[in-house]
């Protein structure tokens, strides 16, 4: 059993990894969990509040859409998505 627990099932999906990558282009986290038309919509509203608000709410965005990511990643590994 050496090197089991390193072997995760395909559709594990770990939070902190979605977290990061859409902290760093916002719905790329949801896109890696699976959830496509989310990723789209994160990835169309955070430039419009980057440009629209001048940088005010930009970030906001990044936050919140590193946040649902998450979320949305340890809800499916539980199984309630």
């Amino acid at each position: 059993m050496r090197g089991a627990a390193l072997i995760t099932p395909p559709d594990v999906r770990h939070p902190g990894a979605a977290a990061v990558l859409s902290l760093i282009i916002p719905g790329v986290g949801q896109i890696y969990n699976g959830d496509f038309l989310r990723g789209i919509f994160w990835l169309i509203v955070t430039p419009g509040f980057w440009i629209g608000t001048g940088g005010l709410f930009g970030w906001v965005c990044h936050l919140i859409a590193a946040y649902t990511a998450y979320q949305r990643a340890k809800d499916k590994n539980a199984g309630f998505a």
